[in-house]
């Protein structure tokens, strides 16, 4: 057999060994739960006997996200060791999860672990701003639409920003769009307008996510009707 041959059999040997020296496991756990609660017996789901972890010295070894977690060495269960908040971790990500490693010795094992932390309705949908001005000019035409300020939410899936409502008026109806993680809504008119018998209308928009319960976040909506000249100028006597 030749070098390479001698090469090709040792990096298949290598990688066998590389790979018997790794074991991964999945755990999930909500954000935001209480510190203490248990993720996951991890003596159980490793196959190894809860009196050996002392012994091995098992323990977490990764860097920035062994904050998160800990284990009972006593009874080989993974607990959260601190507050994990979802939005701060991966912000709008779907997928959010924390990797850690553990480590036993004698002899060395290296266990590689996977967290997915689930979001929870901890966020309700919030407006840029409290008030939202549109000009309409009274001879506007019935179908015309007009963009509202989009509304944001922290959270996602499920408990993302679902629906837009408006308040009952006799002037406007409310058109919506989905698209990805996103929810725009547009103001539509239905009946024309006159600035004669009202120069503002006063509506309110709210926004409603899928959490359950719900949570909503609301923005007052300000008509401002413009003026045309439609009347004609009276002449005194």
């Amino acid at each position: 057999m030749g070098f390479l041959g001698y090469f090709e059999c040792g990096l298949l040997f290598f990688l066998f060994l590389l790979d018997s020296a790794f074991a991964q496991i999945v755990y999930s756990v909500p954000e935001e739960v209480n510190k203490g609660t248990v993720v996951g017996n991890i003596a159980k789901d490793l196959n190894m006997n809860v009196h050996e972890l002392e012994s091995r010295m098992f323990e977490i070894v990764t860097g920035t996200n062994k904050k998160y977690f800990d284990v009972n060495l006593k009874t080989g269960v993974l607990f959260v060791n601190e507050r994990i908040d979802r939005e701060e971790l991966c912000l709008s990500i779907q997928k959010c999860s924390l990797n850690i490693e553990a480590l036993a010795k004698d002899p060395h094992r290296l266990y590689r672990v996977e967290i997915k932390i689930l979001d929870i309705n901890d966020n309700a949908p919030h407006f840029p701003v409290k008030e939202f001005t549109v000009n309409i000019s009274e001879n506007a035409s019935p179908g015309e639409r007009f963009p509202l300020p989009v509304a944001e939410d922290s959270d996602v899936g499920s408990n993302s920003l679902k629906e837009y409502k408006l308040s009952p008026n006799e002037h406007f109806s409310l058109d919506t769009q989905s698209e990805d993680q996103s929810v725009s809504a547009e103001l539509v008119l239905n009946k024309a307008l006159d600035r004669e018998k009202q120069a503002t209308i006063k509506l309110v928009l709210t926004g409603v996510d899928g959490g359950k319960p719900p949570k909503s976040g609301t923005v007052n909506i300000i008509i401002t009707i413009m003026d045309i000249n439609d009347n004609n100028p009276v002449n005194a006597l």
